[in-house]
Order: structure tokens, then sequence, then C-alpha cells
């Protein structure tokens, strides 16, 4: 049977706001930075800026509207990531097409073996990329912690090296100044084989984040313009508090971070036209009675969905975050505010979602909590799959034959079907009673520990050669003979 004109449903989505209200706070955006300005703490900047027509006072710049529009314009709407060994694209960040990785920076680690709460290290940050990469709805790597147990100057070359050796996945990185940007970009021409390669495929894209409200400090602004010469993606994400760093209300909070990214966007693209950016933000409140950065509240939910609809409104690959919380163990607070971010998330459509594993309000890094996210982002993208329906689906001519009081178990239309319809879980378990009893009553968080060790003691990752090996620990030890000790 043929069917004109027939709508469908084929996922589900999550829209927090109108195109009308998307406009409204572009508008407020483009206000903001075109009356109040922003502070950019670094020269070439200024000369950049200076040059393309914005209003420079000192370190204050104000940016004409029509800059914007024309960064707007000029900025790919889609950016791919590429699998570090084969070479071959592993995330299209376009559209709704989302995928979901770790946090970086937290100086706090939750020790698998002993449940302990250490300082993050070389070792932990290898042992995170592993686990990262053997977990099949994990799609891209941070470090899950800031490695202390080195010279904190060039932290970000033990760091990077940490991960590109345990995994081939996708990477976004963080560096401690442009200098080791610099460092980490090498890095990455000695594994891709060349600049021209990893300009072609790349597969690292940085991290940097201005400081609200409205300032963009040396270190961000160096980063934003070597990204831009080196035609490398640059993901650049405000992390505002509403009621402390911007305004108390939602829209404002969002017209404000709004502001950041756009200033943060128009440097991009003065330096190098059309070279790829990804926009974002951690937006949340600041909780009024502890103070904290919360990543549980459902202001943040609401605003990471609205940003979501920002970027597709403005046709820029997005920057969100979830799979985080604010409890301090992996426990039921966890896994609500886990299970919600995640699915939120995945319904409003942000492409490079962050922060998974995440506990304490990004404070510490778990492995458990890690594990436990895998699987319900599992859920997550079955939940947005939808239910397709057509005429094999509807299967009219199976429940025909099947007829009352039969069952369908045994027919190829079962074998044919199941697995594609249905989803099965890792560690969220459904046995019987007797059964979970028998494997001795465990609780998903020492299932999910279980599965880390396992993880830890038998994976190995895609090796790299020796002569690469080699080549990278040479940028380290290079950047350790810079230091005046």
């Amino acid at each position: 049977m043929m069917r004109s004109n027939f709508k469908a449903n084929n996922s589900m989505v999550l829209e927090v706001l109108t195109e009308e209200q998307c406009q409204m706070i572009l508008s407020a955006a483009m206000e903001i930075l075109e009356r109040t300005g922003v502070v950019y703490h670094y020269d070439e900047a200024l000369e950049i800026l200076d040059e393309a027509g914005c209003w420079v006072d000192g370190n204050r710049v104000r940016i004409p509207t029509k800059l914007v529009e024309k960064a707007l314009r000029t900025v790919p709407s889609r950016v791919t990531l590429y699998n570090s060994r084969t070479k071959e694209p592993a995330l299209r960040l376009e559209g709704s097409n989302a995928y979901f990785g770790t946090g970086s920076d937290t100086p706090h680690f939750i020790d698998p073996y002993t449940q302990e709460r250490i300082k993050a290290s070389e070792e932990t940050v290898s042992m995170a990329t592993k686990v990262i990469d053997a977990l099949p709805n994990l799609d891209f790597v941070m470090s899950l912690g800031i490695v202390q147990d080195v010279p904190q100057p060039i932290y970000d070359r033990y760091q990077f090296r940490a991960q590109i050796l345990n995994t081939s996945k996708p990477i976004v990185t963080t560096a401690t100044d442009v200098e080791g940007y610099a460092d980490i970009i090498k890095m990455c021409e000695i594994v891709a084989g060349g600049e021209e390669e990893l300009r072609q495929r790349p597969f690292m894209t940085l991290y940097a984040e201005p400081i609200s409200p409205l300032q963009h400090d040396n270190d961000a602004s160096t980063k934003l313009v070597l990204a831009g010469k080196k035609s490398l993606p640059v993901v650049y994400t405000p992390c505002i508090m509403a009621g402390g760093t911007v305004p108390a209300t939602l829209a404002g909070a969002m017209a404000n971070g709004l502001a950041e990214s756009l200033s943060g966007l128009v440097l991009n693209q003065q330096t190098n036209e059309g070279n790829p950016f990804i926009m974002g933000g951690v937006f949340t409140i600041m909780d009024m009675e502890t103070t904290i950065f919360s990543y549980g509240a459902p202001e943040f939910h609401l605003m990471q969905a609205a940003l979501a609809d920002m970027a597709h409104f403005l046709q820029i690959p997005m920057f969100g975050t979830c799979g985080c919380t604010d409890s301090k163990v992996v426990d039921e607070q966890a896994a609500i505010e886990d299970a919600l971010s995640i699915l939120i998330t995945a319904q409003s459509g942000a492409n490079l979602n962050h922060d998974v594993g995440y506990i304490e309000h990004g404070n510490t890094g778990s492995l458990e909590n890690l594990a436990i996210c895998d699987d319900l982002i599992g859920i997550a993208r079955r939940v947005v799959k939808g239910i397709e329906v057509n005429e094999e689906t509807l299967a009219l001519d199976v429940i025909d034959e099947i007829g009352p009081g039969g069952h369908f178990l045994a027919h190829e239309h079962t074998m044919e079907n199941f697995k594609k319809e249905t989803w099965y879980p890792d560690l969220l378990q459904r046995k019987r009673y007797g059964e979970w009893q028998k494997d001795g009553k465990k609780t998903l968080t020492e299932r999910a520990n279980e599965k880390v060790i396992d993880i830890l003691e038998n994976y190995e990752p895609e090796p790299l050669s020796d002569e690469v090996v080699q080549k990278l620990n040479e940028v380290v030890q290079k950047a350790e003979e810079s230091l005046d000790l």
C-alpha cells in the first residue's frame, strides 16, 4: 500500500523554546554585545577585532550586530570528528545527532578498587580513558580528572598522552595555556601523520571557556586564535551560574551566556573564516543555600535543552552537558539526576554531550557512575528512536496467521524483529528474585564496580605503534626540559 501526505513522528523530540523565543534571546545577546560589550585580555584579539570594525576602548570591545551575523553565516553547520586509528568518521556533529562522553578536569577521583576519594593522577586518567574506550555508548573522551602528580605547568601534555594511548575515540581536550595547546596539536599531528592529515580528519577538539560575565581572558583568547590559524575545531563553552555570574532569570542568563559564545565565535571567525566552531555551555544556577554550581537542578536541565534549541536555530554544532550529579556518591540521587539529564539531552538533540560520570557537582569522577550512565544512554537512545509505523511493523498478516489464543514466540517475524525493537540492559537487571538472590543480591553500584574492574584488568585498547609512542614521549620530554625547575 502507498500512502500520500503521510505525517509521522519518527522520534521523541523535546523543544523548550519556540523560534520566536530563540530570536528574542539572540536579539538580546546581540544588544549585549553592541551596547555593553565584552572584555578581551589579549592584544592580538583586540587588533583583530578593531580591524574587523568593532568599537575598541582599551580592552573593552563592543561588537556590531553585522559582525555577529557575518560570523553566523560563515561558521560551518556541521563538524566531523574522526577515529584516531582508522581515520574513519566517528562523530557527525550536526542536526540532532547526539553523542556522549565524559568531562575533564575534576580534582578528585573515586578509586574503583578501594572506593576512596583520591587526587586525580596520570594513572587515573589512563584508567578512565580505558573504560570509556570499552563502553559502547560512550562516543568521545575527556580526561575525567586533572593530572596532579606531574609538574603542574605542563600537566596537560601528560594528560593528553594518557588519553591518546588508551583510546581511538575522538578526544575533547583542555590545555593549561596556548603553549600546551600547541604541544597537544603536535602530538595529534604525530598520530595523524602530519599537519594536513590532522586538519582533514581531526580527532581532537579543544575545550576552552570565557569567564562570566562577559570576559575572555588571555588564555581563552589565545586558544581561539590558534585554533583558527590551525583550522582545527574548537569548543567554546561559557559556564554560567544564574543569580551569581549572570542574571537570576533564566532568559537573562541565556542571553548573557549566548553573548559570551557569540563573541568567542566572532573572534574565531575573524581569525579564520569558516573555521569549525562548537558552541554550548554549562548553564545552571548558583544554589543560594550552598553556593554550589548545581548539576542536578531542574533549571540546569531546562537551560541545557533551551541551549540546544538555540544551537539548532543558529545551525551551529552544540556542546551539551549530562550524566552528572550533585550527589557525593553513586546512589539513588545520582541515578535520578543522571537519568533526567541524559534523557532530556538526548531528546533535545544536543550534539557533543560531556560530563558523563561526574559526581559531587563536578569535583569528582566516578567510573561506576560512568558505567551506569552507559546503560542510561542506551535507554535514552531507544526512547528517542521512537516507534516505526509501517506495513511491516503493523504485522497484520502475522496477527491474522497466529489468530486468537496463539503465541508469537516462535514466529519468524519475532525472530527478525525483537532485537531491532527491544533494548536490553547490561547493568540494569531484570532477573527474577531467586536468580538475583543466587547472584549475591548485588546492587546496581556493585555490579557497575565489577564491570569497571573487569574492563581495567582485561580490556586492551587498540595500540599506537612504538615509533608514534616514542615521538609522543619526546614532546612531553621537551616540555619537561623547558621548565625552570
